[in-house]
């Protein structure tokens, strides 16, 4: 299953992904399968959780294969095994990395990074994937990819995908059910076209919008000042042109 975890800025997208992940220690608990994830130990989360944060920096020189590698760690001995390396040439293969898999990680662009971290979370074969915008540094048909991709390693794999994303478009497109946050609580939770309505989305962003459907798929549009005093304002005025014609060959 993929959910997407949308909300403006500030509504704590992030704080619960670190939280969940263990990256952050606020009050309350965390829960998987009935376990406290602060009971658990730290390659118990790794093999449980992988993670890809929102950006990423690297000044040092690992080839991406290698840095794919790493993902391997919370079940590497001294050497890697066979599989260790067929899980990372499989995920080499699936973010379509294949002719930079002996190039320098920091060599790369800023996009291309992000693909390498994707990759690196799935070879941790995590039960739960999380995402904190994972596809804002990609263009749009990598977006599309990297959206086709998860959602279909979410069915496959049949794992967790947990995804903080601002594009209400794609999460209305990809997501099998949507967490709408606001100011740190759960506003609304559910599929799509249940949470992604005209009126949650102005209440929490404080933005009007018009919502479109086409082929099964809905479509969010930002509408610049009031939409409805527009439509008023636009019969006032064809009230007022009746009037003056009315006076002029009265």
């Amino acid at each position: 299953m993929l959910v997407g975890l949308v909300g403006p800025n500030g509504s704590g997208k992030s704080t619960l992904l670190k939280c969940i992940n263990r990256i952050l220690h606020l009050k309350g608990d965390v829960l998987f399968r009935k376990r406290k994830v602060s009971d658990m130990s730290a390659s118990e989360i790794a093999r449980t959780f992988g993670y890809v944060p929102q950006e990423f920096s690297s000044a040092f020189p690992i080839t991406v294969f290698d840095m794919i590698l790493l993902g391997r760690r919370p079940y590497l001995g001294w050497n890697p095994s066979a599989r260790d390396l067929e899980v990372v040439s499989r995920n080499i293969s699936l973010m379509g990395l294949e002719d930079f898999a002996l190039r320098r990680v920091n060599e790369l662009s800023g996009g291309e990074r992000q693909k390498v971290l994707i990759a690196m979370a799935l070879s941790q074969e995590p039960k739960i994937l999380l995402l904190d915008e994972a596809t804002s540094n990609l263009d749009i048909r990598h977006q599309l990819e990297v959206m086709k991709h998860l959602k279909a390693i979410a069915k496959s794999r049949k794992i967790l995908v947990l995804m903080a994303m601002h594009d209400l478009n794609l999460a209305s497109q990809y997501s099998d059910e949507i967490v709408m946050l606001d100011r740190g609580k759960v506003f609304a939770y559910g599929k799509s076209q249940s949470v992604l309505t005209k009126e949650n989305i102005e209440a929490i962003y404080r933005v009007n919008v018009a919502i479109h459907r086409h082929g099964g798929v809905q479509h969010i549009v930002p509408v610049e000042g009031d939409e409805r005093m527009g439509v008023r304002s636009l019969e006032i005025n064809k009230s007022i042109t009746k009037i003056n014609k009315k006076s002029s060959y009265g």
